[in-house]
């Protein structure tokens, strides 16, 4: 199967949602702390080393990105939430702007919710599981730095996950992934190109 996402674009960067492209089309979205590698995830998945910029230092995606692969058809890299070491008032304007892009882009059509399998589930993690699920949107969740335990503590990790989900949400799907050794990125291009099938609206 052809990867949909191996011909993304960097398109834009914006501030504020009011910055971000025409609200046509569809996009989904990552998001994630800080520290779950978000950008490396959307490298991986386009098979593209340097389209979304990397830190060592969590909490550097400070602004919406935006990618494009298809005209508007879109991947938007949130700004990451939790650990980032940055001033009370940063954190707030993100807060805002990442409720307000949420709750009112149209084109918006599912998120993928990226986290570290050594530290899963945490409380936002959480609410973005119940709200895509009560939004009717897509939803998926990557258990990201597959690489960092065991096959074992990975299917235990992986089977306890899934079943923390299904409280919140009962059409939510989820695997295991390895930004860092792209393991995982042929099973979540699976999971996200019928989203983008054009009878989704």
């Amino acid at each position: 199967m052809s990867n949909l996402f191996s011909h993304c674009e960097y398109l834009t960067s914006a501030y504020k949602t009011s910055q971000l492209p025409d609200d046509v089309g569809m996009e989904i979205a990552f998001a994630g702390r800080s520290n779950a590698g978000k950008s490396t995830t959307i490298n991986a998945l386009t098979n593209h080393k340097g389209l979304a910029k990397v830190s060592k230092t969590p909490g550097r995606t400070q602004l919406f990105n935006c990618f494009e692969f298809k005209p508007n058809k879109r991947l938007v890299d949130l700004p990451g939430y939790g650990y980032a070491k940055v001033p009370m008032k940063m954190r707030k304007h993100w807060d805002k702007e990442i409720e307000n892009y949420l709750m009112k882009r149209d084109s918006l059509i599912g998120v993928v919710i990226i986290m570290d399998i050594r530290h899963p589930m945490k409380v936002f993690d959480e609410q973005m599981i119940t709200w895509a699920h009560n939004s009717g949107l897509y939803s998926h969740v990557l258990l990201n730095k597959a690489d960092k335990l065991n096959n074992n503590e990975i299917k235990k990790t992986l089977m306890k996950v899934t079943k923390e989900i299904a409280k919140y949400s009962d059409s939510t799907s989820c695997q295991t992934f390895s930004a860092l050794r792209k393991t995982g990125s042929a099973e979540l291009s699976q999971i996200l190109t019928p989203w983008f099938a054009e009878d989704n609206g």
